[in-house]
């Protein structure tokens, strides 16, 4: 087992989660996209001397070009913003402290999607074909994303960490080669959140509100999947699209229908307002969230009161345990380094920054797109992050896609989250 000694791998964060990330499709009118100042450049000496390389895409004798695209704009903006801005500190950091990659700088190219699946496509292609980017790393969003990847393997660029838990992003690893998702699965998160209410909640009436997408059928066929039928009834399914402006209706319905336990596949604003709106239908359920929540903004878009008792998944060291080593390198990072407070968002990024980090520097004798594909394939075995929960690791290969195949409950208390029970593997 590999023991990563200077900072986190991690995937989740929730939230971690992640974020997350699915979202409902709409086309708006063309318009030109800010692209993201990349990553500035505090070169030393490299410590290696750059092997030079000729008519690979991305790759010069002293930068290598990266592309994602995200929501840095508009109504998901400063929910996700967070999770950039933990990918920019990060490569900030490797440029000015590391000497970056392979004798290289890091440089990141951003386009902002505004999580919209017709933006993401403006934004990939001009990645590609104007920036000429080497691969693309930490796409956002279920939707946004699935608007995208099918090209992207079509045309044999490395499609890496994907944020959404998506089942299909890493199911089909033989026909989709080039993509690889960061978060959990999002039926396998399902499953959990049933086989755990029908074990310790027998009897009561499940409801669940799901984003009208790929990610809300996942959640939904994995809630199924989960829940004894003989312990608990899944009494209704309300479903909501990303641009509904208030799913008052959606609890409404849920509180009519007699649900004692709601199950949300939703974003964090839209899941704050539907436990805001049953407080003040005067209406308290037992909540399950989707691990995307599991970033401590939670307790700011809803207040702690209304978060006692919420329930969700990670598979991180949390952002405020800066008692730990990693944790407070992570603080320090995005102090010196970002422009976003540290918490379980800014860490998934950096999350993702990290693993790109270790594949280029392990591909540096090959570095091709396949070369990196090859790395990514080889080097991850068993691989324990310094900031992930003790025994929670990660095991990638041509076959086996899925970055995170295990995670921990989490409990909202005074205002923070608190892990208990024990880690659940995907596996089992």
């Amino acid at each position: 087992m590999r023991k990563l000694g200077k900072f986190w791998l991690t995937f989740l964060a929730v939230a971690a989660l992640l974020l997350v990330l699915a979202v409902a499709c709409e086309e708006e009118e063309e318009e030109e996209t800010p692209t993201g100042t990349p990553t500035a450049a505090v070169t030393g000496t490299p410590a290696d001397t750059p092997t030079q390389v000729t008519e690979v895409p991305g790759i010069t004798d002293t930068e290598i070009i990266l592309g994602m695209h995200g929501p840095l704009s508009g109504t998901w903006g400063a929910a996700y913003a967070p999770v950039i801005g933990g990918v920019e500190a990060y490569f900030r950091y490797v440029n000015a402290e590391e000497d970056g990659a392979c004798g290289r700088d890091i440089i990141l190219k951003i386009e902002d999607d505004q999580y919209l699946p017709a933006r993401a496509v403006d934004a990939v292609k001009k990645l590609l074909d104007r920036d000429n980017v080497f691969a693309m790393i930490a796409g956002i969003g279920t939707a946004a994303h699935s608007a995208v990847w099918e090209d992207l393997n079509a045309r044999g660029v490395p499609d890496l960490w994907i944020m959404s838990g998506a089942n299909k992003f890493g199911s089909e690893p033989e026909k989709y080669p080039w993509s690889v998702p960061l978060l959990p699965d999002y039926y396998i998160e399902g499953t959990i959140f049933g086989k755990y209410i029908s074990e310790n909640m027998p009897g009561k009436n499940v409801g669940l509100l799901r984003q009208n997408d790929d990610w809300g059928e996942d959640v939904q066929n994995g809630l199924e999947n989960g829940l004894d039928p003989e312990k608990n009834e899944l009494v209704t399914v309300q479903s909501y699209e990303l641009t509904d402006v208030s799913i008052r209706s959606q609890v409404n319905n849920l509180k009519t229908a007699g649900v004692e336990i709601v199950v949300a596949a939703s974003n964090p604003p839209t899941t704050s307002q539907l436990i805001k709106e049953a407080d003040r239908l005067d209406w308290h359920p037992q909540f399950f969230i989707d691990y995307v929540n599991s970033d401590p903004m939670m307790f700011l878009y809803a207040t702690p009161e209304l978060m006692e008792g919420v329930i969700t998944l990670q598979a991180n060291k949390l952002s405020h345990w800066t008692d730990d080593p990693d944790v407070a390198e992570h603080h320090r990072i995005m102090q010196e380094y970002g422009d976003y407070p540290a918490g379980n968002f800014t860490a998934v990024g950096a999350a993702a920054a990290f693993l790109t980090v270790d594949a280029l520097r392990a591909a540096c004798d090959d570095l091709t797109r396949q070369g990196l594909m090859d790395a990514v394939h080889t080097i991850f075995k068993d691989y324990q992050g310094a900031a992930t929960l003790e025994g929670i690791t990660t095991t990638l290969s041509p076959t086996d896609h899925f970055s995170t195949e295990a995670m921990r409950m989490l409990r909202g208390h005074n205002g923070e989250w608190e892990y208990f029970g024990d880690i659940i593997s995907f596996r089992d």
